[in-house]
């Protein structure tokens, strides 16, 4: 089977599954109020924007980054293609490797104003769900695959690490933005290890200190070792304010054109 369309199923598998626990368990209400958009509005943008940075990532790279990883491993390019190492350290180092590079582009999106121009599209967002999970700006993903292919060189990640990140990735971001709550006990172990729906919420407040915290997509264990780990928020999850205190999300911030211009837009 064809990489790309395993990779498609196993994205759609765990989309309907988190939207599902949304409407069954929801952890928080929508905005109600008259400046909040509606969520067919953020659907439509959110769904939009998932859309059109599939379609530049395929026109910035369009054999892919497994395919381009491919051609990297057929020039016998990067580190592990020069150490010897046994396959199964290899595919484990680049996991490691790349979800750490993750968490320090997610980082330095945060830090450089350039590149949190780009990322505040995300984080606008005034309602945190399995939408927002993938809501980035075209822009943003384009610079993203320009950093991940530039470590397949690096590294020699193999192929089959590249299509193994990518299903991680975005099954994590998935899950870790899904607007629900996992009970109370499972929480407290989950968190040990994973970037649970409660810590990813901390990330996504309107409060600085609290969104320059757990930046991990996946595992916890970077913004531990790192240093930017914040167990809770100053308010209790269901109260934390979401989204860009300086850049409220209104109606026509929410649309789809309006995503694609918030980087372009003065705060108010």
């Amino acid at each position: 089977m064809d990489d790309a369309l395993v990779r498609l199923s196993i994205f759609f598998t765990i989309l309907i599954v988190m939207f599902g626990l949304e409407q069954l368990f929801p952890a928080r209400p929508l905005r109600k109020d008259t400046q909040a958009p509606t969520q067919k509005t953020r659907l439509i943008g959110n769904f939009g924007l998932i859309f059109l940075s599939g379609l530049s990532a395929r026109l910035v790279l369009p054999l892919g980054l497994t395919g381009f990883a491919l051609y990297v491993a057929e020039l016998q390019l990067g580190l592990f293609n020069v150490i010897d190492l046994p396959y199964w350290l290899t595919i484990t180092l680049s996991l490691l490797l790349l979800d750490m590079l993750i968490y320090w582009q997610h980082r330095l999106f945060h830090k450089i104003p350039l590149l949190w121009q780009l990322h505040k599209v995300h984080h606008a967002d005034t309602h945190v769900d399995a939408s927002t999970g993938l809501r980035f700006h075209p822009l943003e993903i384009v610079a993203s695959i320009f950093i991940k292919a530039i470590a397949v060189i690096l590294l020699g990640v193999p192929a089959f690490a590249v299509i193994l990140f990518e299903v991680l990735l975005n099954g994590f971001a998935l899950f870790n933005h899904a607007n629900i709550r996992l009970p109370k006990k499972v929480e407290a172990v989950t968190r040990l290890i994973l970037m649970t729906q409660i810590l990813h919420r901390i990330h996504h407040s309107q409060l600085f200190k609290e969104s320059n915290s757990n930046y991990g997509f996946s595992v916890i264990w970077w913004d531990r070792l790192f240093g930017s780990y914040s167990a809770e928020a100053t308010k209790p999850d269901l109260e934390i304010d979401i989204g860009i205190k300086e850049f409220p999300e209104a109606k026509d911030n929410a649309n789809l054109l309006g995503l694609l211009f918030m980087p372009f837009k003065r705060k108010k």
